[in-house]
């Protein structure tokens, strides 16, 4: 019963982590290109972290399991392989299923390839943990990431086109926020909610 206990209590602390304590883009501040470049409509945002939640479960199991067998000195270059191999499969689905989705995330879809979280998750969790761990560790680190995009994204969709998820929520007389559309818009707005979460949370830096 004791060992049941500790299993769930690291799992639970693993999902902790990855949700708040160290939030990707809240806590290590990572991924802030795709945070700022397709948050302006819901549905991208949705896709985008489908997309590297998914890459980084795929790619830090993969390492877990050949983990023993990955020279020190080449492993950087293993990660990148096994990363790009993932994100090619799923950009592949993408333009393939959903082909408007793939041209407004343009080249961002592809570059998460180059994503600090992706290749962070595998370095420094994924080769020093088996792979039910490291699961989990993806899982929570993407959803972290996706959770943090998605409200970023609602908020600049309502305010630059007045929809959510391409739905008119707003009337047509409400004065739309060209600003909220382009990059500086997401800037604004992600600089408020990394605030507001480490407002509410206590997680200071220089605490």
């Amino acid at each position: 019963m004791k060992l049941i206990r500790l299993k769930y209590t690291k799992w639970y602390n693993i999902s902790k982590d990855g949700l708040s304590k160290n939030n990707p883009i809240v806590v290590a501040v990572l991924g802030i290109c795709s945070a700022l470049a397709i948050t302006n409509k819901v549905d991208n945002a949705i896709a985008m972290g489908i997309g590297v939640t998914f890459v980084i479960m795929a790619s830090s199991a993969t390492v877990s399991l050949i983990r023993r067998f990955i020279p020190s000195k080449v492993r950087m270059v293993t990660y990148m392989v096994i990363i790009s191999s993932f994100v090619i499969a799923f950009q592949m689905f993408i333009d393939a299923f959903f082909p408007a989705i793939a041209a407004a995330l343009g080249p961002y879809l592809g570059l998460i390839i180059t994503n600090c979280i992706v290749m962070g998750r595998a370095e420094a969790f994924a080769v020093k943990n088996p792979v039910r761990y490291t699961l989990v560790d993806g899982f929570a680190n993407g959803l972290g990431y996706m959770y943090v995009i998605v409200s970023i994204s609602a908020v600049r969709e309502l305010l630059a086109f007045g929809t959510i998820l391409n739905y008119q929520i707003l009337p047509d007389s409400f004065p739309t926020w060209t600003v909220m559309a382009i990059a500086p818009g997401g800037f604004f707005v992600l600089g408020l909610f990394i605030w507001l979460i480490r407002d509410v949370t206590k997680n200071y830096e220089f605490s």
